[in-house]
């Protein structure tokens, strides 16, 4: 990796989407940005997902260019988690009723994740999107398991109302596709977007090895079934 590059900017204000950027070794600066977060109606999850990437993005771009910082970071980066039940999407709960609603729906079923990843050019404008869609099964677990899940708090930042990674109450009893995906950045997928703007890494090397170490779960690259104890 390259060590003069120019900085990066992860236009997010999640703990998680931190960690897992920081895996990849570039030089990043975090800029949190406050966008609506609505569906349109009749859109679909997966478009909903990839707008509000492009729009975290672009919004932190135009940031950079009216503090005419534009020249000092090379990309933004935007990202997006959007969870579907069949037609109907579920986004971050607004309260404690609604997060116990969700994980009721989603219990022993399942639901697809849809990350998308925006990567804007910080000087031009130039932009590129990759989604991520994984099919997740959720386990049994009791009424009782969800109220102490949602009593901790823990489900009210997260689309879907739940964290695949929690070890407390490990909600996911098997996973088709990529870990840190249902995380909320998909390490492989993001590598390759960065690729079209010259940044090259190792994926089924160093990126997957990464991921592996973070996770838990061997990396989608190596096209692997996770069954999972816990988003």
């Amino acid at each position: 990796m390259n060590a003069s590059l120019r900085p990066v900017v992860l236009a997010s204000a999640s703990e998680r989407r931190r960690e897992l950027m920081a895996l990849l070794g570039l030089p990043f600066e975090v800029w949190p940005v406050q966008i609506d977060e609505t569906a349109r109606p009749g859109e679909a999850a997966a478009h909903l997902a990839a707008r509000l990437s492009a729009t975290k993005a672009a919004a932190v771009r135009q940031q950079l260019v009216h503090a005419g910082l534009a020249e000092s970071y090379s990309l933004v980066i935007g990202a997006d988690t959007v969870v579907a039940l069949q037609d109907q999407i579920f986004g971050k709960p607004r309260d404690a009723a609604e997060a116990t609603a969700m994980l009721r729906q989603l219990r022993g079923r399942m639901h697809t994740v849809h990350s998308a990843v925006a990567i804007v050019e910080a000087a031009s404008g130039r932009a590129v999107i990759h989604i991520n869609t994984s099919r997740v099964w959720m386990r049994a677990y009791s009424d009782a398991e969800i109220a102490a899940y949602v009593a901790s708090g823990d489900p009210l930042d997260k689309a879907g109302a739940y964290a695949i990674q929690h070890a407390g109450f490990r909600p996911v009893e098997r996973l088709e596709g990529c870990f840190s995906s249902v995380v909320g950045l998909p390490l492989a997928t993001l590598a390759r977007g960065l690729a079209h703007f010259g940044i090259q890494l190792d994926l089924a090397g160093e990126v997957a090895s990464v991921c592996r170490a973070w996770t838990g779960h061997a990396c989608c690259l190596n096209g692997h079934q996770s069954s999972s104890g816990g988003r």
